[in-house]
This record gives C-alpha cells, structure tokens and sequence, in this order.
C-alpha cells in the first residue's frame, strides 16, 4: 500500500459524496411541488404515513431530509405530531434503497451484453454522457433538474469504482482484513465507528455505501458488520435531532427525538436479536462467511423492516414518552406565532415547502390589512377606540410580520437556483412590501378618523355619502388584488388596472365636490384639509395594487416583464379593448352613484333655501 492508494480512496470518497449529494439535490427540487402536495394531504392513518415516508425517501435519497421536512411541518400545525410518527419510521425504510442501488457492484455480466450495461463501469460513464447532453440541450426549465440528477448518478457510480479500485490495492496489504478482522471480534468498537461514521458524513446512505465498496476486497463478513449498521443508524439520526431542534417548537423539536428514540430501538433489535440468533445456530451459515454488497443491502433492508413492522404498533408509547422528553413551553402565543414559526429553515431544502410556508404568512398579513381598510373607513363615519386600537395592534403585526418573512425570503436565496424559484421569491419580496405598504395607509385613514373626532369636526353628510362610493370600489379592488395573489390569479389582475383608472378619475371629481362645499361654507377649513387627506391616502391604496396586478401580469407574460410601464401607458392609452370595456362599465357604474348622491344633495339644499326666502321676517 502506498500513499497513492490512500489518495485514490478518498478521491473517490469524495466523488461518491458529492454525486449522491447533486443527485439528491437534484431530486428533491424537481420533486418539492407533489411533496409539498402529499404530506399535505396525509391522513392519520399510520400505515399511510409509514409508505408516505418510504416513498418520500426514496425519492430523494435522504431519510435526514424527509425527517427534518416532516418536523417543519409539524411546527408549523400542517400535520400533527402523531401523523408524524409514521412518517419517521417509513423514512428509515426507504433510505435503505439507496443500497439496493449501490448492490449493482456485484454484477457479473460476463458473457451477457445485455447486463454489461448495468454494470458500473458502463453505468456511470452512460449517465454523466445523458446527464450533460441533457443540460447542454435543455429546452425547458426541467431539463436542468433531470440533467442534474443523472450526472450525480453518473458521479456516484464513479466515486465507487475509484474506491473499489483503491479497495483492492488495500486488500493486498492486508489492512482490510485486518481491520474488518477486529471488528467482528469486537461488536462494540463496530457499533461506535458506524457511529461516528455516519455523525461525520451526516448520512446513513453515504456510510452503508462506503461498507458496501469495502465488501468488494471479499473480506467483510456478516459478523464484522451487522454491528456497524447498527452503529450507523445511530449516528445518522443525531444529525437530524440536532437540525430538527434548532429555532424548533416543542412538537417539532419532539420528531427529532423519535427519530433518536426509534433508531435506539432499532440498534438494540438488531443488536439482541442477531445475538440471540446466532447463539440458536440460525445464523451458522452467513456468520463468518464473506458478505457481498447485495448481502449488506439486504441485511439493511431486513434490519429496517422488522424493526418498522415491530414498532409500528408502539406510536402510542413512543408519542407519550416523546412529551416526557421535550416539556410544552410556558408563553402567551399571540394569534399568528404559529404561523411566524413556520417560517422555519428546515424547509430550505424544498423550496416548494418553504415558499407555501411565505404564502400562507402573506395570504394571513393581507387579510389583516384588509380588515385595517375597512376599520379605517368605519372610524370616519363613527369613532370607536377600541377599533382604533385594533387598528394599531394590527399595524404592528403586520410590520413584525413583513420583517420575518423579508429575512426568511433573504435566507431562501441562498438556497436556490431553479428559475421558477427564483420568480416565486422575487414575486413575495414584492407583495410583502406592497402588504405593509397598505397596512400604513390603512393606519392614516384611521388617524384621519381620529383626528376629525378629537377636533369635533366630522365631515358633513354629503361628503360621508362620497367617501362610501370611493370605499366600495376599493374594496372591490381589494377583492380582486387577494384573489389574484391567491392563486397567481392573472385574470383576476386585470380586473385592477380598469379600476384603479376610476378610483383616479373619481377622486378628481371628489376634489371639485369638496372644493365647491368648502366656497360655499358648507365644510369647515380642519375637515376639509382631513378629506384631502383621505382622497391622497385612497388614491395610493389603488396604486398598490395596481402594482400586485400588474406584478403578476409580468410573471406570465414575459415580453412585458421590464417594460411595466410602458404596458400600463398603453392601457391607459386605450389601446386595448379589454381594459377600454371594463373600464367604462366601472366608471358608468360608480359615477351615477356619485351624481345622484350629489344631485341629491343639490335639491336638499335648493330645498332649504327655498324655505328661507319664505320665512315670515
């Protein structure tokens, strides 16, 4: 053995590392949207989310991943902890199919063309030649993803020939048989290196495949490595109880030390059970008999099913003792903490899960400001305190919540790459600034509203009569710009531009209407100045979500993407006809209400100064 040897093997080491880290990378973008979708719609059936986990593993080659995904969830109040649990053993399952893969090492296609392909040898040069035909020739945003998924295939299979090649240089040394030697002479030492093994490379998968590239020097027997699995499963799920526990809450937090708590269970099955075996004799045939990489992959495979099968019926138990394990939090929760919490890191590595997450705090953050709207609006024509503060409290929680999801979205870009993903978050940061924005005019209204009553000087009946035409239209808008955001609704955008264009005509007239009042006395100097106030502050609100409609206009039209407002100068142009229809109908509709309160108020007041010219002297 030479130092050169050493370097092949780590070499390779490291290529099997990254491969299978740009393959499982690769898998769980192109798979975040049906997972997100899936855990989502998980029953409480315990079966059910024992396959959910299996599959969800599977898929993207990391039980670490589903597991720390699964305690984002359950702080965030999608799941429960209970549906959790399932999920927890399922994922250990379904991590063993990374090693059903790995076992194509002992292939043997000699004299058979066809299975030469499978090999190795012929694998992984094949998959990094489709992989970087597919990204040099992709022609849509999935290509990326599938192109990245086999190119890590195509490295995996690469790293593990180049530590197998080292694996033989090693073998005529002797150091594998010694070492390996010791270790079935001693099941402790085993346990603690697959231990730290797996604490190191943070991945039971990694580990195991590393074993099952020393199997092919044919020295490793089935007692120098049941132990080591054993230890294996330990090591991985520490990593993950540490991820889940950090900024965690108490049920999230408690996924991590099932986790613990399971795979504990599990070493001592296998541990006992393989003991108790072998002093039966069932074990006679395989004890000290070379084990292949197949034999490792079922040996794993066995492990974990029996143990899945034995402890599925303990959820129960397992949920109770994880409540004696993390104790509840004492603290007053405030009405949207759990929705703040769920802006959780763990999420980082499905983006789809982490913007549902921004989604659902945004949706929250805008029906607060709509709620602030429509309490302003009250406190003009009659003022309440208790509104007021309402309105104030709700202000502040929309500030705290605009800042959290700002970082959040900051952190997610670190985590990102997928051009969608990087629409999605640059569409957020945009509304989330809009939000707060309406949520401050929101909170001048009701000032107005409080200052016309500290003052005593509310506005007259026949302003009061405007102002309720010019709140219905923006609360029509308001509708529109929720449902848009919604559902990235662009229909529903269009509904805006036409509208905003009338909350702009209609606040001109507004301010002839109450210029003329002001001449004629009939409003004082404060009220009138307040009712300025109040047009500019209305005027803005329908400009905001001009720029929500508009946004999401320019996501799905490309061309108008960096020429925003060159499209709205074209609509308010009259250039197009779809825009010019609705336009006119919101503004026939709206302006005869406003001429007739008006009308109205002209007769009221003709009438009363008729009655004045007849008065006796």
């Amino acid at each position: 053995m030479s130092i050169f040897n050493l370097i092949t093997l780590l070499g390779g080491l490291a290529m099997f590392l990254y491969g299978m880290r740009i393959m499982g990378d690769g898998l769980k973008e192109s798979s975040s949207g049906p997972l997100k979708n899936a855990l989502e719609k998980l029953t409480n059936t315990p079966v059910k989310a024992f396959l959910l986990g299996l599959a969800m593993t599977a898929v993207i080659q990391s039980s670490t991943a589903t597991i720390v995904i699964t305690s984002g969830l359950v702080g965030a109040g999608i799941i429960s902890l209970h549906q959790s649990l399932g999920i927890i053993i399922g994922a250990n399952v379904g991590t063993t199919v990374t090693g059903q893969i790995i076992r194509l090492l002992d292939l043997d296609s000699s004299g058979t063309s066809f299975l030469q392909i499978f090999k190795p040898s012929t694998l992984a040069p094949l998959a990094l030649i489709i992989g970087i035909v597919i990204i040099m020739t992709r022609n849509n945003k999935n290509s990326g993803k599938v192109g990245q998924i086999v190119i890590g295939f195509g490295i995996l299979f690469s790293g593990l020939l180049s530590m197998t090649d080292a694996v033989s240089a090693l073998e005529e040394s002797g150091i594998v048989e010694q070492l390996f030697g010791r270790l079935g002479e001693s099941p402790v030492l085993a346990y603690g290196i697959g231990a730290a093994v797996a604490f190191v490379l943070q991945s039971s998968s990694a580990s195991i495949g590393i074993l099952q590239a020393f199997s092919t020097s044919g020295v490793l027997t089935f007692n120098a490595i049941y132990a080591v699995l054993a230890g294996i499963y330990l090591g991985d799920c520490v990593t993950t109880a540490i991820v889940c526990n950090i900024g965690a809450r108490p049920d999230a937090k408690r996924v991590g030390y099932v986790n613990i708590v399971y795979n504990l269970g599990k070493t001592a099955v296998v541990l006992v059970g393989v003991t108790v075996l072998h002093k039966l004799g069932a074990l006679n045939a395989i004890w000290s008999h070379s084990i292949t990489s197949g034999g490792i992959a079922n040996t794993n495979t066995i492990f974990n099913l029996v143990s899945a099968l034995l402890f599925l019926p303990l959820l129960g138990p397992l949920e109770k003792l994880s409540h004696k394990l993390v104790r509840d939090e004492v603290k007053a929760q405030g009405e949207y903490d759990e929705l703040l919490d769920a802006l959780n890191p763990v999420f980082f590595s499905t983006p789809a899960l982490a913007f549902a997450r921004c989604y659902d705090a945004l949706n929250a953050m805008f029906n607060l400001v709509r709620s602030n709207i429509h309490d302003g609006f009250d406190l003009l024509f009659q003022f309440d305190q208790k509104t007021f503060d309402r309105v104030v409290a709700n202000e502040d929680t929309v500030d705290l919540m605009a800042d959290r999801i700002s970082n959040y979205l900051v952190q997610i870009s670190a985590h990102i790459t997928a051009p969608s993903h990087v629409e999605i978050l640059n569409h957020y940061h945009s509304v989330n600034t809009e939000f707060e924005r309406l949520s401050d005019h929101a909170l001048n209204i009701a000032e107005i509203g409080q200052s016309l009553h500290d003052h005593n000087a509310p506005f007259r009946e026949a302003a009061l009569a405007e102002v309720n035409i010019l709140r219905k239209l923006l609360s029509k808008i308001l509708e529109y710009s929720q449902a848009t955001f919604h559902g990235n609704n662009v229909d529903m955008a269009r509904h805006i531009e036409p509208l905003e264009q009338v909350v702009d005509d209609m606040v001109v007239v507004m301010k002839d209407h109450h210029l003329e009042r002001l001449r004629t006395g009939k409003c004082s100097a404060f009220a009138g100045t307040e009712f300025l106030n109040l047009l500019s502050e209305a005027e803005r609100i329908s400009d905001v979500c001009s720029n929500i409609g508009v946004a999401t206009i320019a996501r799905s039209l490309p061309e108008i993407k960096h020429q925003v407002h060159d499209y709205v100068s074209m609509l308010h142009a009259g250039r197009d006809e779809s825009y010019n229809r609705e336009y006119q109908q919101a503004h026939n509709y709206y302006f005869r209400q406003l001429y007739e309160k008006t009308d109205i108020e002209k007769r009221a007041s003709g009438d009363k100064e008729k009655k004045a010219e007849a008065a006796p002297a």
